[in-house]
């Protein structure tokens, strides 16, 4: 079970164990490990910009991750230790800038397990919706955010606004949209862009921390309350069916185990 397997592999991978997403060399680079998977964004001259070109290859590896039901969770992050990314590609807005960025995003969001965004550094753009994709962010001090839409003329897409609003809330995501204001580390923290500020030596160890204790939840637990919360932050709250998934778990073989296995642990740890 779970609660006696072998601890996950450290995050970061290392570099050499890591593949390509796509053909070419400044692709993104993934690796899955004993149920936890990784993207590394590896444009790091650029900035690990959003390319065009990885986005479709992005939006098959997510459909391949959420059929896998050994994955317990995602963590992406950005190469070097500047910037985590600097959005979309900007000569790619004109001509190439569709519904396939938007999508992929989607799949990520939706992805039946725990996404964590490692942020290595600043994030900009697009990317600050990669990360809000994502269940937990966790930054260090001195990164920023900004997201530039209204500078270039740009009417942002349906569900990075919804995404912006449901996790920012609207006052949140008025600022950030309609001024296209840098914020710092600080303010991200406090408006809920990030779910926590760590030392950036602190980083790795922090994100190993959560995936061990990601470890020791029930998948089919997690993935049921994750689709949930999500509606309920989008004002999509179906109670009828949440008290039926309440109920189907009150009577489930992998609750009883568990808990009987807590309970045993509880009577063995004591002293007369």
């Amino acid at each position: 079970m779970n609660e006696t397997a072998s601890p996950p592999p450290d995050w970061p991978a290392d570099p050499a164990d890591e593949q390509a997403l796509a053909a070419h060399p400044l692709a993104p680079r993934i690796l899955v490990r004993e149920g936890i998977a990784q993207l590394r964004l590896n444009r790091l001259a650029e900035h690990n910009r959003l390319d065009p070109a990885d986005i479709d290859a992005m939006t098959r590896w997510f459909a391949e991750l959420a059929a896998d039901p050994s994955i317990r969770a995602l963590v992406i992050t950005g190469s070097g230790d500047r910037t985590f990314s600097s959005g979309y590609t900007l000569d790619a807005i004109l001509s190439e800038l569709d519904d396939r960025l938007e999508r992929m995003l989607d799949a990520l969001e939706a992805l039946p397990f725990v996404t964590i965004a490692a942020l290595n550094g600043s994030v900009y753009g697009g990317a600050t919706d990669l990360a809000l994709c994502c269940d937990l962010r966790i930054g260090a001090p001195g990164c920023r955010m900004f997201m530039p839409a209204a500078r270039f003329g740009l009417v942002y897409y349906a569900g990075g606004l919804r995404r912006y609003v449901s996790r920012l809330g609207l006052n949140a995501a008025k600022k950030l949209f309609l001024t296209a204001m840098t914020i710092e580390a600080e303010e991200m923290l406090r408006i809920g862009f990030l779910t926590e500020i760590v030392e950036r030596d602190s980083l790795r160890e922090r994100v190993n921390a959560v995936l061990e204790a990601v470890r020791q939840t029930e998948p089919v637990a997690v993935r049921t309350m994750k689709r949930h919360l999500n509606q309920i932050g989008e004002g999509r709250f179906d109670e009828l069916t949440l008290r039926a998934a309440n109920r189907e778990s009150l009577g489930s073989t992998r609750l009883r185990e568990r808990l009987t296995r807590q309970l045993a642990g509880r009577r063995g740890s004591r002293t007369d």
